[in-house]
């Protein structure tokens, strides 16, 4: 197996859901080619943001289907599923339908409710996962905010270093620029590491970070390509004023009640993915005109993403009038 490190924008796409809460897997095609519209180079499936946890297995796979059928001539474009953590049965099971699916990468999170007392009890349960498919890159998705698990990833790599071949990196989902600087460094940049914290991803640059997971880049990916480029040519200010934008629209999640906003944001750009599943609470219709509000207040308008045939239309006018 030969590990290719990831780069650009990898969203982590909502589970779209019918009203009654069951799978909606028939937009996901609509959806892989929004992202692709605005050149998200990726989708890391079913993890926090999609809903992972809420899901069955059979869900899961079906999840992991619709984005394999509609991906499977994109070779530039990456799927990645969350395995899960709590059963390693189910994680392995998944692992082997990811690799028959002919997605391109696996990634799997700590066991949260009876937890790893070790970092090497961890790196057990990683390898109980990634020996199952030795063939394709696994990730290890770093979360502690939510998995409560919170050995330092550089303790993890050395534990894994040599003994699971195909660890590919890690998806870094927490504030330790420390961790993660060393995690960056260890052998000499061996492992791919993945920023996931959309609202830092300014400093995450400056530290080298090339590839970036996360949930706003779903709706906002163009701000995020305007932060990058900044960065890149030397713009600090520039940058810095994107991120602020990027801070000031990931407020609003936190106002109007967490995660489950993500959908709504989804809304504003016409791609309705239904609700969150209990126990996540979603907005009510009454807060979404204010919330429409506040984000005319912010200028999401100016940065979001745009659907695929909304951009042909534009492409197209455009080319109209120079014609």
């Amino acid at each position: 197996m030969t590990n290719q490190p990831l780069s650009g924008l990898i969203a982590a796409p909502f589970t779209p859901m019918h009203p009654n809460g069951s799978l909606n897997p028939e937009i996901i095609p609509d959806y892989y080619e929004m992202l692709k519209a605005n050149r998200v180079k990726g989708a890391f499936i079913c993890g926090s943001t999609g809903e992972g946890a809420s899901m069955t297995t059979r869900e899961k796979m079906i999840v992991a289907e619709a984005w394999g059928k509609c991906t499977r001539e994109d070779k530039d474009f990456i799927v990645m599923p969350l395995l899960g953590g709590t059963s390693l049965a189910d994680c392995r099971e998944l692992a082997l339908h990811a690799r028959d699916t002919g997605l391109n990468a696996v990634s799997f999170t700590s066991p949260y409710y009876f937890k790893p007392a070790t970092v090497e009890a961890l790196a057990a349960c990683c390898y109980e996962v990634a020996a199952t498919v030795p063939d394709m890159p696994f990730y290890y998705y770093h979360i502690p905010v939510l998995s409560g698990v919170g050995f330092p990833m550089l303790d993890l790599l050395k534990a894994v270093d040599g003994y699971i071949p195909n660890f590919a990196g890690i998806k870094y989902t927490h504030e330790d620029f420390m961790d993660f600087l060393s995690c960056k460094h260890f052998r000499d940049g061996k492992y791919d590491m993945l920023w996931g914290r959309d609202e830092n991803m300014l400093p995450a640059l400056s530290l080298g970070t090339k590839a970036s997971v996360g949930s706003t880049f779903n709706y906002a990916a163009p701000l995020y390509h305007k932060l990058i480029d900044a960065f890149q040519n030397g713009e600090m200010e520039k940058a810095a004023g994107y991120q602020q934008q990027s801070i000031d629209m990931i407020r609003l999640l936190g106002k109007y009640g967490g995660i489950a906003t993500g959908k709504a944001y989804m809304k504003l750009i016409g791609m309705d993915c239904g609700e969150f599943r209990l126990p996540v609470i979603n907005m009510k219709e009454t807060e979404f005109e204010k919330f429409s509000f506040d984000t005319q207040q912010i200028g999401f308008s100016s940065y979001c993403s745009v659907q695929a045939k909304i951009k042909d239309k534009i492409v197209s006018g455009i080319q109209a009038k120079q014609a």
